[in-house]
Order: C-alpha cells, then structure tokens, then sequence
C-alpha cells in the first residue's frame, strides 16, 4: 500500500511520521539532528523508520519535508554571492528601507546591511508608472550594459527589481531572460514573479532574499531529491511551506523563501489535523522544542495569516502562518542579566553542547536541566530510555545560581520553569489578547518535544481550562506534514476605493488570480475539479498606511459592496475597537490561495479502557519548593480511551513527557489526545 513520510527537522531532534492512509497504520521515529548537514539525519532517520516498520521502499508514495536550510543560511548568512538590478535612481533603497530603527531605546543597534554589497547593485535607465505605463522605455543597450556589470561581478544569483513591476512585469521580464540567456549558471529572482505585489521596500526586500537562498537551498534540495529518488522510485518530495501546505522540490527551488517557517506551519498543519479529532475548533497552539517556542492561534479550524515579517531582522512580504516566536525551549540557558535579575533564554545551548544532563560537554543550566532537578523528567532518559539523562549533572550546572540567589536547587529550578512560562504566556498574548481575543475561550494544544512539560503551568498564568496533548505530541510537526496538501497563494495590487465604478478592477484581478491559478494547477497535473479556492481582499480606510485581509465567503463571486464594507469593519472592530461605517474604504490586493488535497487518512480510534490504568510507578517530583511530592508515572501506551488521571500524574512517551499538576485532571479520548482539564 502506498506510504506518506513527513519528515521535520528540528534544532535538536529529526522527526518522522509515516502513514499508511488505506489502513491509518502509523509509525513513529525520532533521531538526532545533524546541523552540519539534515539530509544525513532525514536520510538515516527513514532508513530506521522502514526497517522497523517492514515498509517496502517502492511503496513510499510521498515524502513531506520541512526544512529549516534557508531559515539557518539567513540567520548565518551563508547563501550565495547576491546582486540587485534595480531601476535608475532606487540602488540605496535596500538600505535605506523605513527609516525605523529596529529597536526604539537603542541608539546603537542598527538595521543589518543588505545582503548584496553596493558595488553589486546595479542602476539601470528605466521607468515604469504606477499605472503600468512606460515612462522612460528600457533599451537593449542599457540591457546589454547591466548583463556585462553582473557577469563581471561573478555573481551566484540576482535579484531582478524595478518599480512598479508588479504592475507591469514587461521590463523585469526582459533583463531576466537576458542574463538567463549570458550567464546559465546564474541563479534569477524577478520580483514580479517572487512576490507582485504593491510597496517597493518590502518586495525588493523578499526578492533578494529569494535570490540569495536559491544557491543554498538548491543545492540541499537537488541533494536530498536525488538521494530519495534512489531509495524511494516511485515517491514525491513535497517541501512545506511557510503559509501551511506543500509545494514542489522544483517550486521550492525557484523559491526558496517561501521555506523560512515551514517548520512552524508544518505544527499549526498538524495541530488542526489534531483539533478535528478532538473536537475542539478553537485551540492555541504551544509548539515548544530546544530552542524555541511557537505559538500559533486557530479559530474554527482555520490558522491565521500575516503577510509581513521579519525572518533573521529582514522583511519579508509573503503569505504565512501568523506565528509568534519566542526563545524559550528546552536548551534555553538561565543566566544573570546586568541588573542582576535571573534571565531564561533566548540563547540556547542547542543540541550540541545541549543541556548539561545530556552529557555531552554542555555546562550551563537549561530548562531541561531543571526539569531533571525537579524529577518531571525521568533519570531514565527520553527517547524511551535511548537517550539517558544525568540528574547529577543537572544540578550541578543549576548550583552557582543556586548560590548566587541564596535559594535551594529545587526552588532555584522552580523558578527558571516559571520565568520560561512567563516568556511563552507574553508570546500567547501577542497572538490572542492583543489581536482582540480573549484566550480563556480557547484550548490550549501543546506539542513539540517540552511543550506537554510545561503547558499546564502557562494555562494556569492565562485563566485557559483546557489542555490537549496530542498521541504524539513530540512528532505533531511531522505529522501535519502527512496532513498537508498542495498549496499556492497568488496576489494582484489593484489599489482602487470600493465603489460600484471601481469594483470591476477587482473583479478583473479575481479572474486573472484564477487563470493563474488554472495554470500552476495544469503544472502540477491536477484538475481544477480536485482544487478548492479561498479569496480574501486586503482593504483599508483611505489614508491609512496598512490593510487588513477580509475573507470572501464565494472565491468565485463577490458579494455586494455593502456587505464587503461590513466584513472590513467587522475585521477592523475585530482587530483594533474601532470601525466607522461612513468612512471610504480601499481594496489595496486581491489574495487567492489554491488548495488541494492529497489524500485523507482516517483518524486512527483507540480502544476503550477494559481496566483502570496501569501505573509504570512512582517518583518524587518537585511542585514547590517546601518538598517534593509522591507522583505517579505513566506511559502513554498503556491508556486507553475513558482512562482518567488525578494529578499531580506524569506521562511519559517516545517523543514527549506531560506533566499534570496537582489538582488538575486528565482523561483520554476516543483519538488518544489526553485532555488535561485546569482547575480554577
């Protein structure tokens, strides 16, 4: 039968999810990450996970990949060896961006330089108006000129971008196709390709990021096709994508900054996958690992899209899952700041060194290692006993804070775990109060491999009653990689007020974001039949400076003007308190994200308890600093549906260890989420 494989790879650990959809059979498997290379460990991970499977290599029908490679090249800033073409008089504009400082009370801080030198930027003569005319017509001399000044450079890649091409692409078209023609190694970003779209800053921004990971990215990308392709004959690679679902390894080659938070969507994916089965429509998501935490906010089983970032201090202006990052995973490191108050995070020690209860050179006091103090996680180790832990190690790297505070090692550890849920309670308010939404009206999810650790502990700081904690909540990003099908966002700037003379450049963007669409679906060899449609508008009152995206019911007809109006206040009330119904309105782009499925694999239902649960046994975990309590353990494996757990209770798992505070309480439902009910 054919096999579906998503692979994630994480800072500190590889993650595999394989299933069978006729049969839902799953299999599970976690291995180390290799950061000096992650197809070694994708590679040598799939190898583990068939053979003990029993899985036929020519039955593996797709692999789903989320990949950090181009995240890790901007962060490092290792990609190629960049360019720009840009219009006449716009060379500095990469540098000079907004004039905001990246942060307010910091005078020296400044924005980082742009990722192509000046001498390899490049000034040609010609102009393009807002409305698409051709102002100062581009000649093949000045084209000519500009194809020997990049081949000159010895440059890797090029980023092709001059005003108002989104418009009208007809200038950035012939530049491309002449440096394709001079220079075939060289790698092209056009910006009316990357990303059309309206406000020059931020397109020439994402453009040159594009053009700077395709070398990296591309290289990684033909890597690991070739390597699966000799294992798996028949699979696919499918490559996630930051606004959740799959692309193709050739798409994400063209472009690659799309990838820069395919892992956190490949989470939000999963989580809805899980939220279905759990019947809860409304969840926020704790995606925390061992490094980070990600939060990510659901409603009616839909996550929330932003279109402007920042990815490694660059903007970035692209559909993605509207994820809130903050450092705070199981490697993130306790440290004195100079105010001599007690910091975690957001420097982690990763997986090599790691915590120092791995053993393996780490010094410093993590939030794993204070786990281990407390005994909420076993000595035994993670991975089901693979990985051992050593408690002694641990409490020696968390002793000189210890000292220093004059407090116990216990109550010491106590306080780093509060002080990293604090840091991810301001990540979830960043994501629910101050968008308009009360979090107390959601679930919380937690998943990642420390996410079930300390997820009771940040609904209590946020007044949420519920926990789910999915079957296999170390391996979720995996797993929404499974879940995930083909996707792709297409956007036109139209910039018009909404009135009934101007509706219908509107209605002429729709339809050419549909032929688009009709035509990246023939690409793919799929029908428009097999293809769902959602439409959104990014509208505004004239005179501000920013939109917000309102939704279209009919991806295939506009409503009436007046109900389109009333969508934007409500999102605008949503968003910010405040509407007025008698203000003009704008639609600034038009926004048409084409979805297909990929196959559908039934949920799978555990069985019901037969008996009450058995115990694994008991040890002492610290709650307070006074004394440590007499706690049950469990394993995962052994609960059955309508099994329920007092706390205080730990669970341990493979990929994850929840904890259940003292007072809280916890049952197991038909899909095997264990929801952890938080008392008031």
């Amino acid at each position: 039968m054919p096999w579906t494989i998503g692979v994630d790879v994480g800072g500190t650990f590889t993650d595999l999810h394989a299933v069978d959809p006729a049969s839902g059979r799953v299999c599970l498997h976690k291995t180390a990450s290799t950061p000096d290379d992650p197809a070694r460990a994708i590679l040598d991970g799939i190898d583990a996970l068939i053979a003990a499977a029993g899985i036929a290599p020519g039955d593996v029908e797709r692999v789903a990949h989320g990949t950090t490679v181009g995240t890790n090249a901007l962060i490092q800033r290792r990609g190629g060896r960049v360019g720009v073409v840009t219009t006449e008089g716009f060379r500095d504009l990469l540098e000079i961006g907004r004039q905001v400082r990246p942060r307010l009370y910091d005078l020296q801080t400044d924005n980082p330089p742009p990722l192509a030198a000046r001498e390899h930027r490049f000034e040609v003569r010609e102009r393009i108006g807002p409305r698409g005319e051709v102002l100062i017509p581009l000649d093949d001399a000045a084209i000519a000129a500009v194809v020997r000044a990049v081949a000159a450079a010895e440059l890797d890649a090029c980023a092709v971008c001059l005003l108002f091409a989104f418009v009208n692409p007809e200038h950035e078209q012939r530049i491309g196709a002449a440096l394709a023609a001079a220079l075939p190694d060289l790698q092209i970003s056009l910006s009316s390709e990357v990303q059309p779209e309206f406000r020059e800053y931020e397109r020439f921004s994402t453009t040159l990021l594009n053009a700077f990971l395709q070398p990296t990215v591309g290289a990684y990308l033909g890597r690991l096709e070739r390597a699966l392709a000799a294992r798996f004959p028949r699979a696919h690679l499918g490559i996630s994508q930051s606004s959740g679902g799959l692309m193709s390894a050739r798409r994400a080659r063209a472009v690659p900054v799309r990838t820069a938070l395919s892992g956190p969507a490949a989470g939000a994916m999963g989580a809805i996958d899980v939220a279905r089965a759990s019947g809860h429509a409304d969840v926020i998501t704790l995606d925390m690992g061992g490094t980070s935490a990600d939060v990510c906010l659901i409603r009616d089983h839909r996550a929330g899209v932003s279109y402007t970032r920042n990815v490694a201090d660059f903007p970035v202006r692209l559909p993605m899952v509207d994820i809130n990052t903050v450092g705070a995973g199981g490697g993130s490191v306790a440290w004195f700041d100079r105010d001599g108050l007690l910091k975690v995070g957001p420097r982690s020690a990763g997986a090599v060194p790691g915590p120092a209860c791995y053993r393996l050179g780490g010094t410093e006091p993590t939030v794993t290692d204070a786990n281990v103090v407390l005994g909420r996680l076993s000595p035994a180790g993670l991975l089901d006993g693979a990985m051992r832990l050593d408690p002694v190690a641990a409490e020696a790297a968390i002793a000189p804070l210890a000292a220093r505070l004059g407090f116990s090692v216990q109550r010491t550890a106590l306080g780093i775990l509060d002080i990293v849920a604090a840091n991810m309670v301001r990540a979830i308010r960043g994501v629910s109060v101050e968008r308009g939404h009360d979090p107390r009206d959601f679930a919380l999810m937690a998943f990642g491999g420390a996410g079930a650790l300390h997820a009771s502990m940040v609904a209590h700081e946020l007044g949420i009653r519920t926990v789910v904690v999915p079957p296999a909540p170390g391996i979720l990003c995996a797993q929404g990689l499974v879940a995930s099908g083909l996707a792709e966002d297409f956007v036109r700037s139209v910039r018009v007020t909404l009135t009934p003379e101007t509706v219908g450049a509107v209605v002429a963007a729709r339809d050419a974001l549909h032929t688009e669409a009709a035509a990246w679906l023939a690409s793919e060899g799929v029908g428009l039949a097999d293809a769902t449609f959602s439409l959104a508008l990014d509208m505004r009152y004239v005179g501000q400076n920013f939109e917000l995206p309102v939704p279209v019911d009919d991806a295939h007809a506009l409503p009436a003007l007046d109900a389109l109006a009333a969508g934007f206040a409500r999102e605008h009330e949503q968003s910010y308190g405040y509407s007025n119904a008698s203000d003009p309105v704008e639609v600034v782009n038009v926004r048409l994200a084409a979805a297909v499925a990929l196959g559908d694999a039934e949920t799978a239902r555990i069985a019901d308890a037969a008996a009450p649960p058995a115990p694994l046994g008991e040890r002492a975990v610290w709650f307070a600093a006074d004394e440590p309590s007499v706690t049950v353990v469990h394993h995962r494996h052994r609960l059955s549906a309508g099994h329920h757990l007092e706390g205080p209770a730990i669970v341990e798992q493979l990929d994850a260890t929840t904890v259940v505070l003292p007072g809280d309480r916890a049952r197991v439902d038909a899909a095997g989420n264990l929801i952890i009910e938080v008392r008031a």
